[in-house]
């Protein structure tokens, strides 16, 4: 099995990636948040602090590219070929109705010839990989089909589905019909992406798509930093539940080995957060910016402390290092992994 770390603008930056990847289970696949192309000559401080190799060490990182112009798009490639980059993605699943409203991301689904002609155009140009990330359409999920047969005319290195329209935005269910006929037809290598939060969601995609071996964890990982490590534990405990007659005793090793994994992992994800903190205020970030860096993620990791709910009020409401560091140490002591 494949694990890619879903790439979020203003989340995902270089920073929070090398603290999860020294934390964590490492991910096969890394995604920056979008590139947008512009006429400037280089890459801005920001954008090259996210693709410079040397600040993702030890990983597979992919750049993501958000255009619907083939010239831009390849005039991005080019700047990215210099820091020695064989594959990059496009971006044609956000739902930002600021980038929608612009014909990008998975605004662009709505112009389906526009988009078979910028494949063409940047297949027929580019001598890197290109994978796609897309959604299902961008109203309905009817779209999909045409979607799928102009993917399917291309040489798409990797097809990433998050099957939702962007009208959706992360509401309703995933619509695993469209997955199925994305398994069924598609000739391209797939990759699942949408709602795997626990190593149970992740079990039930397993079980619904065998034949898919390569899955996208984004608002997951977000939530729990440790839900690759659990499901890796829990593949390899439920082989072992398998072969073993005493059930009654796995189950009790089961128990235990969880109790053992929240007060370690717990002890992790502290680590991997003052790391995202002391790297934010080493670069110059300050104070103030770096608190709302660490309240971002904890509007995520909240989620999984929902008995927390006055460490949470003050980690919203901090104004000091000093009061964010004393509520997160609270609120991790509530929070929930298995």
């Amino acid at each position: 099995m494949k694990y890619y770390l879903a790439p979020l603008e203003g989340i995902t930056t270089y920073i929070y990636r090398r603290a999860y990847h020294q934390h964590f289970a490492p991910m096969d696949k890394y995604f920056t948040p979008f590139l947008v192309p512009h006429t400037k000559k280089g890459f801005s401080t920001k954008e090259k602090n996210d693709v410079m190799p040397e600040y993702s060490p030890g990983m597979n990182l992919v750049p993501q590219i958000m255009s619907n112009q083939a010239e831009s798009f390849l005039h991005t490639v080019e700047k990215l070929k210099v820091y020695g980059y064989e594959e990059v993605n496009l971006n044609l699943g956000c739902p930002s109705k600021t980038v929608v409203s612009k014909g990008r991301g998975s605004g662009f689904l709505a112009d389906p010839d526009g988009l078979d002609r910028f494949l063409d155009e940047i297949f027929k140009k580019c001598d890197v990989k290109i994978s796609i990330k897309t959604r299902i359409g961008k109203d309905d999920p009817e779209e999909f089909a045409r979607l799928l047969d102009i993917y399917n005319q291309y040489p798409v290195e990797e097809l990433i589905i998050h099957p939702r329209v962007q009208k959706d935005f992360y509401k309703n269910q995933p619509n695993l019909g469209a997955f199925h006929d994305a398994v069924e037809e598609s000739k391209i290598p797939l990759c699942y992406n949408g709602d795997i939060f626990t190593p149970e969601s992740y079990e039930e995609m397993k079980r619904e798509f065998p034949q898919v071996d390569t899955f996208m964890l984004g608002r997951g990982i977000l939530m729990n930093p440790a839900l690759l490590d659990l499901i890796r534990i829990r593949e390899k405990t439920d082989v072992k539940k398998t072969t073993d007659i005493d059930v009654t005793e796995w189950k009790k090793e089961e128990t235990s080995r969880k109790m053992q994994s929240a007060d370690r992992y717990k002890k992790e994800i502290h680590a991997f957060l003052e790391q995202i903190k002391c790297d934010y205020l080493e670069v110059g970030m300050g104070e103030k910016n770096t608190l709302f860096k660490l309240k971002e993620l904890w509007a995520y990791m909240g989620q999984n402390a929902p008995e927390a709910k006055k460490a949470l009020k003050r980690i919203r409401k901090s104004q000091s290092m000093a009061d964010y560091d004393s509520a997160s140490r609270e609120a991790l002591e509530d929070f929930i992994l298995f």
